[in-house]
């Protein structure tokens, strides 16, 4: 619409459109390029007005906009209202609103006085154009999270020995209100990273469509441009939550201006201000830092209106998914693979798996009570969590005639240690008798053999000589002892020698007197 007069001219064309001609609100549109719900609501108007086509003579265009908008300025006016932009640009914030909507409601609040669509565009993007990078990018209402760690860190200090380490900092922000989060934590580890997210979730109450994450170990096993790769431990709290991990790209930190603006706010309102203070414990600074987030939240915009907080409760709240039932739980996630023993090896402990299983690589999920183990995403054991060295086995796991398995027998393990020397074969018989199962023994009776590799067989069978007298029981005991050359020393035999209690170099009490 290039003029208010045109604003008319164009309810008069749907009318005519509609009354006369009898077309579908579908080709009035396509005809008119007005909206379907700016056609539906004017037409409802007519039928209640019980307007018919021609229209009254009498009937102007001042008159018509009394009619269609009783509540609108219908003086013609050589002067344009301008929009509030601020308002616009926080109602583009809100979830289904585009600004040809926007431009409707205001060209039928003021019929006479509106700029035309292109003009109404053109100077909202100048309005927009003075606010900061960060402002001028539109966020959808409870659609992103941005996420990342403070450049600074605040040494904590321990009580009892004075020594400092380092707390990082991490930071998230929504997207559409800027309402801001903000922790110290000990490291920038897995299980911080992803702790910090449940705690960020259950402050905001609710959960954004997405994350927008840096591209730190944590969360991106490995970075790319196009198609990087989640962390597996990251992707299952996203399906935990049911939101989308989306990291910036690497090298571009527009991606996440959101995160940037927020790092710098929260190092200048609160890290500056507690430069001067000392703590010993990251409860103590958390503390410190939950005081100061309030603050930092009501803290009214300056280029907007309203804080943060206001912000939040007019448009994220309202726009966030509920929080599950229960919050999740980390698990760390690793690859590994079955050894011949059918056990896999995880925190120094031995977890056995079935035995068809041999050779083949699983998928870890150790949490803090269960060690689960997926093969192509299926569940193939589960133990509780052993918080030590050691093994665990199930006895539904151990084979019964399977030819990856017979081919390491007790009697084949012996009959190789038989070969290499007396004392390997005593030392490899041991361990095989002492375990519940002689398939425990597989491993460490394995390792001892393959030696031959590396060592002359002499040197071993002379290592395991030692380790059956002095009571060696460890692989990794006679990997020292060969390492140290122990087992080319000379023995030392036991010297029983009794001293003579007389003798004409041994002097008694009288010789002091």
């Amino acid at each position: 619409m290039a003029a208010p007069r045109t604003t008319m001219r164009k309810i008069r064309e749907i009318l005519r459109l509609r009354l006369a001609a009898g077309l579908s609100i579908r080709q009035i549109s396509q005809s008119s390029k007005a909206s379907f719900g700016a056609i539906q609501k004017l037409l409802a108007r007519a039928a209640q007005l019980q307007l018919g086509w021609p229209l009254p003579d009498d009937l102007d265009d001042a008159g018509l906009a009394r009619l269609f908008y009783p509540n609108a300025d219908a003086r013609v006016s050589t002067e344009h209202h301008m929009p509030d932009w601020e308002s616009v640009h926080r109602e583009l914030q809100r979830p289904g609103l585009t600004l040809r909507l926007l431009w409707e409601e205001y060209a039928a609040r003021y019929p006479n006085s509106s700029y035309s669509y292109s003009q109404y565009c053109e100077h909202y993007r100048r309005w927009r154009g003075q606010l900061k990078r960060s402002m001028r990018q539109v966020h959808k209402a409870g659609e992103k999270c941005f996420i990342d760690y403070a450049g600074q860190t605040v040494p904590i200090v321990n009580p009892s020995t004075g020594e400092c380490y380092p707390a990082q900092i991490f930071v998230a922000v929504l997207g559409a209100s800027s309402y801001t989060f903000a922790e110290a934590t000990r490291t920038q580890s897995l299980p911080d990273w992803l702790e910090s997210h449940v705690r960020a979730f259950e402050f905001f109450g609710g959960v954004p469509q997405m994350l927008i994450s840096d591209n730190l170990r944590s969360a991106v096993s490995r970075a790319c441009r196009y198609d990087p790769e989640i962390n597996p431990s990251y992707q299952q709290l996203a399906d935990h939550y049911r939101v989308a991990v989306v990291p910036a790209r690497p090298y571009k930190p527009k991606d996440k201006a959101k995160a940037e603006v927020a790092v710098q706010v929260v190092e200048r309102w609160i890290l500056a201000r507690l430069r001067h203070h000392t703590f010993f414990s990251l409860a103590e600074l958390n503390q410190a830092i939950a005081k100061l987030l309030v603050e930092l939240n009501d803290k009214p915009f300056k280029q907007l209106p309203g804080s943060r907080r206001q912000a939040f409760e007019q448009l994220d709240r309202p726009a966030l998914r509920a929080l599950p039932a229960q919050a999740y739980r980390y698990v760390a996630i690793k690859s590994v693979k079955v050894n011949i023993d059918y056990h896999v090896d995880y925190d120094k402990h031995l977890y056995s798996v079935p035995h068809q299983y041999v050779g083949e690589r699983l998928e870890l999920h150790a949490g803090e009570r269960l060690v689960e183990l997926y093969f192509r995403r299926q569940r193939v054991a589960v133990h509780p969590r052993a918080h030590g060295p050691g093994m665990t086995t199930e006895a539904g796991h151990m084979p019964t005639r399977h030819a990856k398995h017979q081919q390491w027998t007790p009697q084949r393990l012996k009959a190789w240690a038989r070969d290499l020397g007396p004392h390997v074969h005593g030392w490899v018989d041991k361990q095989l008798s002492t375990r519940t199962h002689p398939e425990q023994a597989y491993r460490v009776c394995l390792g001892l053999l393959n030696l031959s590799r590396t060592y002359p067989v002499v040197r071993i069978d002379a290592a395991c000589r030692l380790a059956n007298r002095k009571g060696l029981t460890q692989l990794k005991q006679i990997k020292s002892v060969l390492k140290s050359n122990r087992d080319q020393l000379p023995e030392q035999l036991d010297l029983r020698v009794e001293l003579p209690q007389d003798h004409e170099n041994v002097r008694g009490p009288t010789s002091f007197t």
